[in-house]
């Protein structure tokens, strides 16, 4: 597909639009230019109508086989691999990242999209619960309703229009209203296109999938407020993600907001770790800092060193390995706007030092990413809420503490994590020994001897953390846990076998594995 064929209109219930309103355009970040087509934001029509295609899908689909299901999601994962070539190509335009780093993003989509297949085609995901000791009580989740999804700037493939959030959505049985990104409208079309084609090859509800195209914020302050919609899945900004969540609560009824909103995922530089292997430890810090120019949700923006006379040496070694990579370009002119002033916003205060490798901001193309090393005393780390803010771009701040107390004091003030990292070596672990306990009060993962970036697509993993991480610590936005944000539990009493799900079916015609009598139970 090239430019020319794109539609620029919003995809409802299988059918492209009128567009019409406001028009809007993508840019390409490394030409700097703008382009074509011109995009048309969403009306109150198209809104209406794709919530209510939403609404009228669910009854049918909600009572979509497991296996009917899977095959969907599958289907959806082959358009996608279908059109490869088009949506690499146009996702590159809009996005400036490279043609690998697509392709594996596109891999892991859909190899995401399949890992839900194979979870809801076995089944026991619903957690059917029987008991017929005392009475008939029989109980599983269920899903919950037409969902709003929002696509994320910085994973133009994989936390977006056929994402995690909306496979795990649709896998649960919940329509999706997928709001897309407005700095990659065109990716978001291509992939809207393969759903809706996928709907009409698998014989789905037209409703079960619409796409709203827009640039304005209130488009999606609308699309929460809709009452059809039970839930939202989101990735981005504290500050957007804080907005569709004070929405959603301010409803009449009032529901769930799964935002992930980012967070400085702390290192700490345990003394043996930082004397044994200093200058690897400052090497792996650099490429995990500079992955993606920095804008990774998983980027290690804050590094917390443990000794004496370590900083100024470590400092050092990290600013030289960081100045011998090439320097990448931001996604937008807002991403690079936005990572300039928050570099600025910490440079005047006191106690901080800023170091740019490379030309820094302002010298080269204005699109480029400089990594920067700030680093900042206990004191003023401690008392200045702008270093305990995420820099979204390749800067991390590095701040050296004495001992266990004050390393505590640094790690608990950052809040609510995404990650925290420990490099340790030795009897290090075992002489802070109330690290770990720390880091999981504030944390979703705690890694050892690694680095953040680079979130492996599994069942086990954990994408999410206390806020303001996220808006529901309980939740993942990675791993096949995530599809029980869009479930709820209901339980039957001494229902009659002709009305119950097949999952709670005295013969399990299903196949599943059960707790019967408090008792798992495969088939």
């Amino acid at each position: 597909m090239n430019e020319v064929e794109l539609r620029g209109t919003s995809i409802i219930a299988g059918k492209y639009t009128e567009g019409g309103g406001k028009s809007f355009t993508a840019f390409n970040p490394v030409k700097k230019r703008t382009l074509a087509p011109s995009f048309y934001e969403a009306s109150v029509r198209e809104l209406s109508w794709a919530v209510a295609a939403a609404a009228e899908a669910f009854p049918v689909y909600s009572r979509v086989t497991g296996k009917d299901r899977a095959a969907f999601l599958e289907c959806i994962a082959g358009q996608l691999e279908k059109n490869k070539a088009d949506l690499v190509s146009r996702c590159m335009e809009e996005t400036g990242l490279t043609e690998p780093r697509l392709e594996g993003e596109l891999g892991r989509t859909t190899g995401q999209i399949r890992m839900f297949a194979e979870l809801i085609r076995e089944g026991s995901w619903a957690d059917a619960r029987i008991d017929t000791n005392v009475a008939d009580i029989r109980s599983m989740l269920i899903p919950l309703g037409p969902v709003a999804v929002f696509g994320a700037s910085n994973f133009p493939l994989a936390f977006s229009t056929a994402g995690g959030d909306t496979a795990s959505a649709l896998a649960a049985g919940c329509p999706v209203v997928f709001k897309g990104h407005p700095d990659h409208p065109g990716t978001c079309e291509i992939a809207g296109e393969a759903i809706s084609r996928a709907l009409k090859i698998t014989g789905m509800p037209e409703g079960v999938f619409s796409l709203l195209q827009g640039k304005e914020h209130q488009l999606g302050i609308d699309l929460v407020g809709r009452r059809e919609i039970k839930a939202v899945g989101f990735t981005g900004s504290l500050k957007a993600g804080r907005a569709l969540f004070n929405a959603a609560a301010g409803r009449e009824e009032p529901i769930p907001v799964y935002a992930e909103m980012g967070s400085l995922n702390p290192v700490i530089l345990l003394p043996r770790a930082l004397s044994k292997r200093g200058d690897k430890i400052a090497e792996g810090l650099a490429g995990s800092l500079s992955l993606g120019t920095g804008q990774f949700c998983t980027n290690p923006g804050l590094v917390i060193l443990v000794g004496k006379d370590s900083l100024d040496g470590f400092r050092n070694l990290l600013s030289e390995k960081l100045s011998s990579l090439s320097p990448g370009i931001m996604l937008s002119r807002k991403a690079i706007s936005s990572y300039i002033k928050g570099v600025e916003a910490v440079s005047s205060l006191e106690g901080v030092e800023v170091e740019w490798a490379g030309n820094g901001p302002g010298s080269g193309e204005e699109m480029t990413g400089y990594g920067c090393v700030i680093t900042a005393t206990p004191e003023a780390f401690l008392c200045s809420p702008p270093l305990q803010k995420e820099i979204f771009g390749p800067a991390t701040v590095l701040v050296q503490v004495g001992d266990e107390k004050e390393l505590i004091s640094a790690l608990m003030k950052t809040g609510g994590q995404l990650t925290v990292t420990f490099h340790h070596e030795g009897d290090d672990l075992k002489q802070f020994s109330g690290l770990v306990e720390a880091a999981e009060q504030i944390a979703g993962r705690i890694i050892f001897n690694g680095f953040p970036t680079g979130v492996e697509v599994c069942h086990a993993m954990h994408h999410g953390g206390p806020y303001p991480a996220s808006t529901d610590l309980r939740s993942t936005s990675v791993g096949t846990r995530g599809i029980s944000r869009f479930a709820r539990p209901v339980c039957f009493q001494n229902a009659p076998e002709a009305v119950l799900p097949k999952e709670l079916w005295d013969d399990n015609p299903l196949g599943i594995r059960r707790l019967v009598n408090g008792v798992w139970v495969e088939l």
